[in-house]
């Protein structure tokens, strides 16, 4: 790293700061700016991207040619294909004329690409034919034009998760990434945040003819400690504020936190507790218990249901209803000798087997509620009262265990 090459490219363009991040990445950019290879620089909003590939273009071989500067997020999807690679006349509504593009333009110049990742999958497709041949066709046109065009792109976007939902293409992402440089956020710069407030306080009180702010100890504290979201560019607005509306002209930590977001730890990872008791170990549990108790509520839904089904086939059946026959549950509740003989003059219905009527005839079976008291009065003496675990034993919910214990005077114990 040529410590004095880069100290006299920070003066060109008005660069501030030493920290080893943004050290780097200048040097990088120093280095890879005479040869040809595409630039991929990565970081967050706001921290400055777009310096890097305009010190690339001036210190090309390229440097006396066009550079332009395209924000891809900016341009309509519908539109971007006729801005960077041109259309013919009469390609599509309001095409009145022919245009070059930024393609045909910038030819032999250099053009940077700005938030690259949100370009649409097919202009991806064309961009990569021209890294790939340096060929591309305009908008409604059939001729195979030629262009030579250094790129550098930027993005803010996480590429890598981009190409997995496949809304990036992998190999586009290989060919911009022959050289990537890597801008480091505001937070991660440590006294660079300082060397930056007072720039643009000095610029403020420049421009507006104010006296010039300036910070006690505990609010230069609180500034490098903030998590800075928005970057160099929410240190300059918030800077801007504070020399326009602040009364005071040392700035201390009580104005300071005034002009500074309450919610500056949002951009913070939530900690994970280590220790203490909590009522369920995960969600999952929690959903596990929902989805069980959900369950056992369908059901009993289910249960009565059936039953009511059984009852009105029963009632079809004592009304004369011809062509029923009639379910074990209905012929219980039938006199005893129903069980043998046909219930309608219209149509005989076979006797029940006498194996089957001794079975249905006993008084254990005759009535449901006595099978249902039978099996709580069961799953409360196997669990020894336990209500819950009796409840998990017949697959229905503490609810609905309550309900029948009481439907069937078992509470009065």
């Amino acid at each position: 790293m040529n410590t004095t090459e880069l100290q006299k490219t920070k003066q060109r363009y008005n660069i501030v700061g030493n920290s080893d991040g943004l050290n780097r990445a200048l040097d990088v950019a120093l280095q890879v700016a005479p040869t040809d290879l595409s630039v991929l620089i990565i970081g967050e909003s706001g921290v400055g991207k777009e310096i890097i590939p305009r010190v690339i273009h001036d210190n090309s071989p390229r440097r006396r040619e066009k550079y332009f500067a395209i924000n891809c997020g900016s341009i309509p999807e519908g539109t971007i294909d006729s801005e960077l690679f041109g259309h013919e006349k009469g390609s599509f509504t309001g095409a009145i004329g022919e245009s070059e593009g930024y393609f045909g333009i910038a030819n032999k110049g250099t053009i940077f690409l700005d938030e690259v990742g949100e370009l649409p999958i097919a202009t991806q497709a064309r961009l990569l034919r021209v890294l790939e041949t340096g060929e591309y066709i305009r908008v409604g046109g059939q001729e195979i034009r030629k262009t030579d065009v250094r790129i550098v792109a930027a993005t803010n976007v996480n590429m890598r998760k981009a190409i997995s939902e496949g809304k990036f293409r992998e190999d586009l992402f290989y060919r911009l990434n022959t050289i990537p440089i890597q801008m480091p956020p505001l937070r991660d710069r440590g006294e660079d945040i300082l060397l930056l407030f007072r720039l643009f306080a000095m610029q403020m009180a420049e421009k507006y003819h104010l006296p010039k702010i300036t910070l006690t100890e505990e609010a230069r504290q609180i500034l490098l400690q903030y998590k800075w979201p928005g970057n160099v560019r929410q240190l300059k607005n918030i800077t801007e504020q504070m020399s326009i509306l602040s009364e005071k002209r040392e700035i201390d930590a009580d104005t300071l936190l005034h002009f500074i977001p309450r919610d500056q730890d949002s951009t913070q990872l939530a900690p994970i507790q280590s220790g203490g008791t909590h009522s369920y170990e995960s969600e999952r549990e929690i959903l596990y218990k929902i989805l069980y108790e959900l369950r056992g509520n369908v059901s009993d839904l289910r249960r009565d249901l059936t039953n009511v089904r059984k009852q009105l086939e029963e009632s079809r059946q004592l009304n004369g209803a011809s062509g029923f026959q009639p379910a074990p549950q209905t012929v219980s509740n039938l006199p005893a000798t129903a069980n043998k003989q046909p219930i309608t003059p219209t149509r005989t219905i076979e006797p029940v087997e006498d194996a089957e009527a001794e079975e249905i005839s006993e008084p254990e079976t005759l009535n449901l509620n006595d099978i249902g008291k039978q099996l709580v009065e069961k799953a409360l003496e196997r669990n020894n009262g336990n209500r819950k675990k009796a409840a998990l034993e017949l697959g229905i919910s503490d609810r609905t265990l309550y309900r029948r214990i009481r439907q069937y005077g078992l509470d009065k114990d």
